[in-house]
């Protein structure tokens, strides 16, 4: 195995740990004004991934800079060639992170109210848009032959690619709405499984058609296989969460992504952008790599600081394991508000 074929494994790892830990993030987000119908309630929503939210952005940032310094070809046509898009999450996503900080700021329902209206933008835009770009990617895009992008932004609004933005918005709010079930109680609990029946069944229809058309026009043998272990899971989950077993609903969701995912980057390979003007014309994991040196470099990093990461995010999440309730909030417990 050379280099250039461990960091495309690499940066598929750190898409798969960006969209499983991200994608209960962006499904609490999305839900916010419909699972919480009382301030208390949107509070217990929110605090559910108050702790956790920032650390699981850093997965994307590593994997932009993973990218940048591995397969700097890949990265410079990538961003230039979907850049209203990506400026769109970047916008989205600060949005969000300000939400959070600020919604709590003023003592009024009204700046609340619109704080949460930015929280579930801010969380519906990348949910929706990171399944349009990866499935642009997948498909292949017109690139000349200098690896420049020739198209346009509605070249990236394909019927494949609104198919791929759908499934990951609700295998994303899938995967929140499962969070919600296994971090709360009392009548967010009960609003999330409700939601999470529904939005399961949407998930298994629109999922399972991308994956079909995925696997269809763009698959290997092999990617059968990640194909029918997420329908299976996603199909598992639903289930499991309507049994009230939130546990295993969360596991069977975060390995729907997985599998997804695995699919995504099974597909592309080798090529790390295809081009739909000529293959000739498309980037590889050989032609869009840096140097051997850069590589063995980075590969040193890697093994020295992924796994300290790895276990500072594994106890973060252990120290907030416990369920939410409306007890918890302060005001709601008769105390003031802080």
């Amino acid at each position: 195995m050379t280099l250039n074929m461990v960091w495309f494994l690499l940066i598929a790892v750190l898409w798969t740990g960006y969209f499983v830990l991200e994608g209960f993030d962006f499904g609490v987000g999305i839900l916010l004004p419909v699972v919480g119908r009382t301030e208390t309630d949107r509070r217990v929503a929110i605090n559910t991934i108050g702790p956790v939210w920032d650390g699981n952005e850093v997965w994307l940032l590593v994997a932009g800079g993973a990218t940048f310094a591995a397969f700097p070809e890949w990265y410079a046509s990538l961003f230039s060639g979907f850049y209203l898009a990506l400026l769109l999450i970047l916008v989205a996503l600060i949005l969000r992170g300000v939400a959070f900080e600020y919604r709590g700021k003023i003592d009024s329902d009204r700046w609340r109210r619109n704080w949460d209206i930015a929280i579930a933008v801010g969380s519906l835009v990348p949910a929706l848009l990171w399944g349009v770009a990866f499935a642009n990617i997948v498909q292949g895009v017109p690139l000349n032959a200098a690896h420049e992008f020739t198209g346009s932004l509605l070249t990236l609004l394909n019927p494949y690619a609104l198919l791929g933005g759908l499934a990951t918005l609700l295998l994303f709010t899938l995967h929140g709405a499962v969070f919600l079930t296994l971090k709360t109680t009392g009548e967010v609990h009960a609003h999330a499984a409700g939601l999470a029946k529904r939005a399961g069944v949407l998930a298994v229809v629109i999922g399972g058609a991308f994956l079909l058309w995925t696997q269809a026009a763009h698959g290997h043998g092999w990617t059968l296989a990640a194909v029918v272990v997420a329908a299976a899971a996603l199909v598992a989950g639903t289930v499991a969460v309507g049994r009230g077993r939130e546990g295993w609903a969360f596991v069977l969701t975060a390995l729907a992504i997985v599998a997804v995912t695995v699919t995504l980057f099974g597909s592309l390979y080798p090529d790390v952008l295809p081009s739909s003007t000529d293959p000739a014309y498309s980037l590889t994991i050989v032609n869009a790599a840096s140097t051997p040196y850069t590589l063995t470099i980075m590969t040193w990093v890697a093994v020295v600081f992924t796994p300290i990461v790895l276990c500072y995010q594994a106890w973060t999440f252990w120290v907030f394991r416990r369920r939410i309730g409306r007890h918890d909030i302060p005001a709601a417990a008769g105390l003031p508000a802080r």
